[in-house]
């Protein structure tokens, strides 16, 4: 049996390259990748690194150029559709070509949650709130424990003015991730708006016991006082 010299180097430098990475090297991973791909033009999963290097360095159109690449030679990744969504939504604020992007994910891997959930945030952005509701409810029905997706939805809930409901998917989000200080905030946000500003302030205190940097609830908690 022959031993592909080239593709255990490229896999060499794409694992030097992630290492870089890690170490937040963005340019030196780059540097790496790119000496992979020009031994395997065809490593989609360097190209999709690529890209994500790309975004630490905030160039954020090279990026997606990234991970179209990745696309083109591997259009039946899931994961590559989903990261190309995500710099569209998150940072260039495309929300509706994320949501293709998320839709592509999905149709190749229904049970991928986390495309579920990013696919909510952008059609929130879009005040498509009902729409959000129904994909962040299919990203908890695939995973329960997705604590993100059960706070976002009660954000959705929020704006919607159904404050019993979003209270009820804070609660489990805190139940799922009870050190994250946004859920507790968030809830405390909603208690305020139903007038019980003693639980309010009860929520605010343990957002701040997690995060006392956090002026955003010190301020918060000042106003329900």
């Amino acid at each position: 049996m022959s031993v592909d010299h080239d593709s255990i180097k490229a896999n060499d430098l794409f694992v030097e390259g992630k290492r870089l990475h890690d170490a937040g090297k963005y340019e030196e991973a780059i540097a790496s990748y790119d000496k992979a791909i020009e031994i395997k033009p065809k490593f989609a999963d360097v190209w999709d690194s690529k890209g994500d290097a790309l975004r630490g360095l905030e160039k954020y159109e090279e990026a997606i150029a990234s991970y179209d690449k990745a696309i083109e030679i591997d259009p039946k990744n899931a994961v590559f559709w989903h990261n190309k969504g995500f710099v569209l939504r998150v940072d260039l604020s495309r929300h509706n070509d994320a949501i293709v992007s998320y839709d592509k994910a999905i149709e190749i891997d229904p049970k991928y949650a986390k495309a579920w959930n990013n696919k909510g945030v952008a059609l929130n952005q879009l005040e498509r709130y009902e729409e959000a509701i129904a994909s962040y409810d299919k990203a908890t029905e695939i995973d329960p424990k997705n604590a993100e997706a059960w706070n976002h939805k009660g954000n959705a809930l929020s704006t919607l003015s159904r404050y019993d409901d979003a209270i009820a998917c804070y609660d489990k989000a805190i139940e799922i991730d009870p050190e994250k200080a946004v859920f507790w905030t968030n809830k405390g946000l909603v208690l305020v708006r139903l007038k019980k500003y003693e639980e309010s302030i009860a929520s605010f205190d343990k957002a701040i016991e997690i995060d006392s940097w956090d002026a955003d609830t010190w301020r918060k908690k000042a106003d329900a006082l």
